[in-house]
């Protein structure tokens, strides 16, 4: 060969080359084969199309063992992950974050008389916090669950404030009726208050209102009418107040659980006090007696003894007060009946204001009028009987 390149042209085909190929087809034999008229010069050539087709973007082709995690821009919120290995080896196990503990623990108390332990939550009173809400336990129901008496006492206190109260009673009973209505008036006062705080309505001031204005009502009832139709107008009063409460509860607009408790809370709350009002329709001598029986027999129920042996005292305390006021009036050695009768339904409402420890205001109200309010019919029925 010569390395000299090719001048001219060459006429001849190239061998193995058809410029117009034609399909394969098979002769037969004795039959010419046909000629195909030549193409035109347009056709010889390949279009090529320039012009923008459907695919609008050019997808970037990633080889498929290509898997390197891309970041997204600007910042990267998740850490880039880690290989660990080849495929089938085990990856390690994450680490569990240590416990945390307080730098400083509170000691754990024992509470007095019990194996209780008192935590800073149960020693105020509450349990500690929850997502629901935090139920409280209360006083009566933990001295139940620890075997305790769900019961306190008024202490010397409001016994001091009664017996004041009494004597107040007894000393003004002496002198005339209307200069009984003065105590009179303050012991319906609180009866009405003390009520409705030993049922946990604080503030009730429309129940109060209503039942101290019903005690005033059979005051004034009474004062007009004499003693001589007492019943009457005690009744009557605790009648149409027994209605008029019906009728604002029925006008309430709260749930008919909170009505009938509001409306039983109310209508005791105005016969306690319009009860009392029997000091006033009493014969004054029994109203002496047995309003200072009754400031004897609480003050002795204060008296730091276990309960049976201070309820004795207290009654033979009333028994002996009895007696000696009754030797300065008419009643004489009856005012011993009378005192014990006005000392026991006195230790009644003490016990119904020591009830699921009562807070020191139901105390110094309901623990200071109970007593005497309680001992109200026995003055006055005693009194009718025994004069």
């Amino acid at each position: 060969m010569s390395d000299q390149p090719y001048e001219g042209r060459y006429e001849g085909q190239y061998e193995g080359y058809d410029p117009y190929p034609q399909p394969q087809q098979q002769q037969r034999q004795g039959q010419p084969q046909q000629q195909q008229p030549p193409q035109p010069e347009w056709q010889q050539h390949t279009q090529q199309w320039e012009g923008q087709t459907w695919e609008t973007q050019v997808q970037p082709s990633m080889p498929a063992a290509d898997t390197t995690y891309l970041p997204p821009q600007g910042y990267q919120a998740y850490p880039e992950p880690q290989t660990y290995g080849t495929v089938g080896q085990p990856q390690p196990q994450p680490q569990e974050a240590p416990e945390w503990t307080p730098a400083y623990q509170p000691p754990v108390q024992q509470a007095p008389g019990t194996g209780s332990a008192v935590t800073p939550d149960t020693a105020s009173g509450y349990g500690p916090p929850t997502v629901t809400g935090n139920a409280r336990v209360t006083d009566a129901q933990r001295a139940r669950a620890e075997g305790r008496s769900p019961i306190i006492e008024p202490g010397i206190q409001p016994a001091a404030l009664t017996a004041v109260l009494g004597l107040l009673l007894s000393g003004t009973a002496a002198i005339g009726q209307y200069a009984l209505v003065v105590p009179l008036v303050l012991l319906q006062a609180v009866t009405a208050a003390g009520w409705f705080r030993l049922n946990g309505m604080w503030p009730a001031r429309q129940g109060i209102a209503l039942a101290f204005l019903g005690a005033v009502t059979a005051d004034v009832a009474l004062l007009a009418a004499g003693r001589e139709n007492a019943p009457a107008a005690i009744l009557g009063t605790l009648g149409v107040w027994v209605l008029l409460t019906l009728v604002l509860q029925l006008r309430s607009h709260a749930d008919p659980d909170t009505r009938m408790y509001g409306l039983m809370a109310t209508v005791t709350s105005a016969a306690l006090a319009i009860i009392a009002t029997g000091h006033l329709a009493a014969e004054p001598d029994a109203v002496t007696v047995g309003a200072a029986a009754v400031a004897v027999a609480i003050l002795a129920r204060a008296l730091p003894l276990p309960t049976a042996a201070s309820v004795v005292v207290a009654l033979l305390a009333a028994a002996g007060a009895g007696i000696a006021v009754g030797g300065m009036t008419d009643l004489g050695s009856k005012g011993a009946f009378l005192g014990l009768g006005a000392g026991v339904c006195a230790l009644i409402g003490h016990r119904v204001a020591s009830y699921d420890y009562p807070s020191r205001f139901v105390h110094f109200t309901a623990g200071v009028a109970l007593p005497l309010a309680a001992a109200a019919p026995a003055v006055y029925l005693l009194g009718r009987a025994l004069g």
